[in-house]
């Protein structure tokens, strides 16, 4: 699910936190995907990989240039470091 697309988050519809990442990389114009878990078929098996990837809660879980970054305190922390747009840049996610 996160092959061959520069940006990818698993979120929650009704997830605050995941609504606010959403809204932050795309703030920059990045290409991100968006997977909601309560909305896909197989969003249970989904959320079940991600917890096994260490993620907790599960999401947000966010992929950048195929890797998992993580969830919103990663993002937030990469922000507010300068890094979260170099690191979109790197994977192709946005040009400025």
């Amino acid at each position: 699910m996160v092959a061959e697309k520069p940006v990818v988050m698993f979120s929650k519809s009704k997830c605050c936190m995941c609504h606010t990442i959403k809204t932050l990389i795309s703030s920059f114009g990045a290409n991100l995907t968006v997977y909601e878990l309560d909305e896909l078929p197989n969003g249970l098996q989904v959320e079940r990989a991600l917890l096994m990837l260490g993620r907790r809660p599960s999401v947000p879980a966010v992929f950048i240039g195929q890797e998992l970054v993580g969830g919103a305190n990663e993002i937030m922390s990469l922000h507010l470091e300068g890094n979260l747009v170099p690191l979109l840049m790197k994977a192709k996610a946005l040009w400025l």
